[in-house]
């Protein structure tokens, strides 16, 4: 690139003296990298006498296409750094629906904070993330923490939840701070699906318990089950993430250490990670940060 943008300056002026004026170098040094440009090329660029020089054919023909390249290069140069300051580029992230709404108010933020970034967001169960993070199909992926620790995988915790009973505001159960499974039998019951995390993390620790439950639903969709609680006035076991900022709504924690979960952001290891991700990041930790704080503003 050096000797191409050398060569231009020569080719414009036809003068290696202007030409070192305009660039800040000597004429010696331009005259000994244009003779190492015309080495490489094979062949004479300037036809040079004692009074002036001149642009041979095959210099005449590589003047507009140096031009090309080095106009193309600024280009590649302008767009890794707007890349590297999250000015352009796409950002994709995967995402399970119980985290829908704190991915919605960081996603709001960020249009508003970077608006040359393309922000794309898959609904996915945890595993699938995993599998598409690995294949780079998306850059980053919010679950919860899987029950296995992978070496590949880094992962930023968001939050500390648990399993609750959510149920509408006058449930005969709403006023307690705590339930068991024992007092939710007489109950009817909507529970998460066992492909989703929480499905999973429900069934693996309540084992036998849930055979003496009302089960009345079975959904993957967080938020669908809650709405379900709401119109049908059932006791949704969810984590209260999925409830968060829902009138009329409470979330009750199961009284078992064994329910506990944490939401987080998981990256694969030791790869290169865009300007825009840890952008996001960010902007979810402050969400996260609220929804601590609301959190614990119920509880008082």
């Amino acid at each position: 690139m050096r000797q191409l943008k050398y060569f231009v300056e020569v080719a414009m002026s036809l003068s290696f003296s202007e030409a070192s004026r305009k660039l800040y170098i000597t004429q010696g040094t331009i005259s000994q990298q244009i003779r190492q440009l015309e080495d490489e090329m094979g062949t004479q660029l300037f036809d040079r006498t004692s009074q002036k020089i001149v642009l041979t054919e095959a210099g005449l023909e590589m003047l507009p296409l140096a031009l090309k390249v080095i106009e193309d290069a600024d280009i590649c140069r302008e767009k890794i750094t707007n890349l590297r300051n999250a000015a352009v580029g796409t950002l994709n992230i995967g995402a399970t629906r119980s985290f829908c709404r704190l991915i919605n108010s960081a996603m709001f933020s960020f249009l508003r904070e970077v608006p040359g970034v393309k922000l794309t967001v898959s609904y996915k169960t945890a595993s699938e993330q995993l599998y598409m993070l690995r294949r780079n199909e998306i850059d980053m992926a919010v679950a919860f923490r899987p029950d296995v620790q992978y070496e590949d995988i880094v992962t930023y915790p968001l939050f500390r939840t648990h399993l609750c009973a959510v149920m509408r505001n006058d449930h005969p159960l709403s006023d307690r701070t705590q339930v068991t499974l024992s007092e939710l039998e007489d109950y009817g019951i909507a529970i998460p699906g066992r492909g989703s995390s929480q499905g999973c993390h429900f069934g693996r620790f309540a084992g036998i318990d849930t055979g003496r439950l009302k089960v009345r639903a079975e959904i993957n969709d967080p938020h669908l089950l809650v709405d379900l609680a709401q119109a049908a006035n059932l006791v949704a076991i969810i984590t209260p993430v999925s409830s968060w900022n829902r009138p009329g709504m409470v979330a009750i924690p199961l009284e078992d250490g064994r329910f506990t979960m944490t939401g987080c952001v998981h990256f694969l290891k030791d790869r290169y990670r865009k300007k825009s991700g840890e952008l996001f990041l960010s902007m979810l930790m402050e969400e996260a940060a609220i929804y601590r704080f609301e959190r614990n503003l119920q509880k008082q």
